[in-house]
């Protein structure tokens, strides 16, 4: 059996943390038995960041690498079929989604006060004291640190919100009318773009890119279906 280390469920969500949701949502389309640990104890991950896994007493750490050991061990059912143009589209759209967007929304969530308020509650508020009175502070400075090593917490908040439009409107765009983002049949790009896009929709953290991708109606009706298909 697959296990799944990860944040605990947040905001209405499987999980306010995208790639923790991306990996769950990949096993689903997968059809891969898993068990969650809702531990979320970066201090035993092998990386420091989670999810990871433990399959068998394999241990893999970040969600694209896993990916592609899951699709080694147990064959790939979404993604085998997929010619070289719709590859190199799914990885273009994988890198904007987690690379950049992500960052953008990191700083609705962790710099923005009203953002960070929601955001300490969801993933710290359950921790005993005195470690919920240390943590979240250390767990922000190390994460702002990491977003100007990025390049992104060097811009001002409406430079973020701009840059973080432009790419809700690229996915916006390219998905369209389709029901998935490369066309009629769901691909592993999907487990990510899902994650992604509920979580800067459904998340209760209000900013200009949430605002924006609220305007883009085929956004909301692809994560409503997505949820339908995989988590009824």
């Amino acid at each position: 059996m697959i296990k799944l280390y990860q944040f605990a469920p947040a905001f209405g969500l499987p999980n306010a943390s995208p790639f923790c949701m991306k990996l769950e949502t990949y096993l689903r389309m997968a059809g891969l038995p898993y068990e969650l640990v809702n531990s979320g104890d970066v201090m035993k991950a092998p990386k420091r960041k989670l999810p990871y896994i433990d399959d068998g007493g394999t241990v893999v750490a970040d969600t694209s690498f896993i990916i592609e050991y899951l699709k080694g061990k147990y064959g790939d059912p979404l993604d085998a079929a997929l010619s070289p143009p719709e590859r190199a589209l799914a990885t273009a759209f994988q890198r904007l989604l987690e690379e950049n967007l992500y960052w953008a929304v990191v700083h609705t969530r962790w710099v923005q006060e009203d953002g960070w308020a929601l955001t300490k509650a969801a993933f710290f508020g359950a921790m005993p004291i005195p470690l919920r009175w240390v943590v979240p502070s250390l767990a922000r400075r190390s994460l702002l640190s990491e977003m100007r090593g990025h390049g992104m917490g060097r811009h001002n908040a409406q430079e973020i919100h701009a840059i973080g439009c432009r790419d809700v409107t690229a996915v916006a765009d390219f998905l369209a009318d389709k029901p998935y983002m490369l066309g009629q049949q769901p691909s592993s790009l999907d487990a990510t773009a899902y994650a992604f896009m509920a979580n800067l929709l459904w998340a209760p953290v209000d900013s200009p890119i949430r605002r924006h991708a609220q305007g883009r109606p085929n956004l909301e009706a692809y994560c409503q279906r997505m949820k339908a298909r995989y988590y009824s």
